[in-house]
């Protein structure tokens, strides 16, 4: 087998992978592996801002009871603490890094507001492309740094694990298994929004980081907790796979949510109605449809001019237009997608997980900052903050090389591509039905012996190609959640429980 040595292996290259990486004491070696390149992921897709206390009309303490409402009493205080006093630091680094925020006519940042904040401290680049603008400035800067390398369309197999340590990771690479041995292995995988039939998440989110991080003995944490976006693109008749996510910033300029009658229903269920927590307004959607029988609901941001929209909400605009909605003047059809995972691998303060020499930053981790519902735009905020602090970590405390010879592991060979689309049907199915947005304790033990069945199965099979090394995590990801969430009896946040139903 080849054998690759580096200090520390990042795994993704979205927002949080990156931001770490430009953090580490260049005298360490980096290695970057990642599935696709850096504009496939959940940080490329990022329509939503960066949520910051940096006005003189907000502050660190408010920004911070409003993740505790949003996380419904699950949050932890110490890390949400971390999240919003050092939140605007990064903002100011961002800037010395040239990310190309949206500015108002003085130069000063432009910010709004999202659902359940109660201030405007939400920041933007490129309207509603602040993701991709992030990642376009990141991206260039990590690839040009001379401690850095970069395994781009390669698949992330397993953790290496010895005398209860990691000491890096097996990799599929240019058509052989590679092991790429280092000091520390940082996980920034992303979600797992493929284990649900429609998700705002890209294809390569299927929790593969969660999955090898259970495998080798890490805890996870908070699993059950899974976000759905109130507003992804209905269209009818779409098949499954990525919805296009309708930014939450549309409410914060004003959208109301209407249902096909054009009557307003989220008025008075909450204080904030549009711009309330996400889970709450899902679950409004969700009874607004069961009760209308219709398939989706609308948003109407009609109010507002075509100028405006353009220039504030381009991706948006641009995308209803191509299919034939001009929103200045049309409803926009919505409905409730996956978007999320609030859950993940159990992380201190600093991106540590419970196996040495393991960190995990981003939507893979859980650092308990977003509780049982993540306010929004605080998730780029995470990566941001726990990217940094991942690193400060590792440099402060990189333990020496030690030699190790790492058993072979089989490459993945070809495998069966149709069994493995059938399991994936299967998976999406089982969570749609019983991990979704209202959930019946009888809906989620069935879910269970499903998605065991399912596991084992998948399991059965030594070695396989890429689609079923994918699946086989798809599987893992999704009992964890469904065991999660049967474990939790008590409705809070994005897991409600429906009593007396089945």
């Amino acid at each position: 087998m080849d054998i690759y040595e580096t200090d520390v292996l990042i795994v993704g290259c979205g927002i949080a992978g990156l931001y770490a990486s430009l953090h580490i004491d260049p005298r360490l070696r980096v290695l970057f592996v990642t599935k696709e390149g850096a504009d496939t992921s959940n940080s490329w897709l990022a329509q939503g801002g960066i949520a910051a206390a940096i006005t003189v009309e907000d502050d660190p303490q408010q920004h911070f009871l409003d993740t505790l409402e949003a996380g419904a009493g699950v949050c932890d205080e110490s890390a949400v603490r971390v999240l919003v006093n050092e939140g605007p630091r990064e903002i100011a680094a961002l800037r010395q890094m040239a990310v190309p925020f949206d500015l108002k006519p003085d130069g000063t940042l432009s910010v709004t507001r999202e659902g359940g904040h109660h201030r405007d401290r939400v920041v933007h680049a490129g309207g509603d492309a602040t993701g991709r603008e992030t990642v376009k400035t990141l991206s260039p800067l990590a690839q040009t740094r001379p401690n850095t390398a970069f395994w781009e369309h390669s698949f992330f197999l397993d953790l290496i694990v010895s005398d209860g340590r990691v000491r890096g990771a097996y990799v599929y690479t240019e058509g052989k298994t590679r092991a790429a041995l280092a000091r520390c292995v940082v996980l920034c995988t992303g979600g797992a929004g493929r284990i649900y039939g429609r998700s705002t998440n890209p294809s390569v989110a299927t929790g593969d980081g969660i999955a090898a991080a259970r495998r080798a003995g890490a805890a996870l944490k908070n699993m059950e907790f899974v976000q759905f976006h109130p507003t992804g693109l209905h269209e009818q008749g779409a098949p499954e796979g990525r919805a296009f996510l309708i930014t939450e910033a549309l409410r914060g300029e004003g959208a109301l949510l209407r249902n096909t009658k054009g009557e307003r229903f989220m008025a008075g269920t909450h204080p904030l109605d549009e711009l309330a927590p996400r889970d709450i307004v899902s679950r409004a959607i969700v009874r607004e449809l069961n009760q209308s029988g219709e398939e989706f609901v609308c948003l109407d941001i009609t109010g507002r001019g075509r100028d405006f929209l353009k220039a504030r909400f381009p991706t948006v605009y641009t995308e209803c237009e191509r299919r034939g909605l001009h929103i200045e003047r049309d409803f926009i059809p919505v409905s409730p997608v996956q978007h999320y995972m609030v859950g993940g691998i159990a992380t201190g303060l600093w991106g540590e997980c419970t196996l040495p020499g393991l960190y995990s930053v981003g939507e893979s981790a859980c650092t308990g900052v977003h509780g049982a519902n993540r306010l929004a735009s605080n998730s780029m905020l995470e990566c941001l903050v726990f990217g940094r602090r991942c690193a400060e970590h590792i440099n402060a405390g990189t333990p020496e090389r030690v030699p190790f010879s790492p058993p072979p592991v089989p490459s993945p060979r070809e495998g069966d591509a149709v069994r493995a689309a059938a399991a994936r049907r299967e998976i999406r199915a089982v969570c749609d039905r019983d991990a979704g947005i209202i959930r019946t304790a009888a809906g989620m033990a069935r879910g269970i012996a499903e998605m065991r069945g399912i596991t084992e199965s998948l399991d059965a099979t030594p070695s396989a190609d890429r689609e079923t090394c994918e699946t086989r995590n798809m599987a893992h990801t999704a009992l964890c959640v469904l065991e999660g969430a049967l474990s939790r009896p008590e409705s809070a946040g994005t897991h409600f429980v429906e009593r007396g139903a089945q």
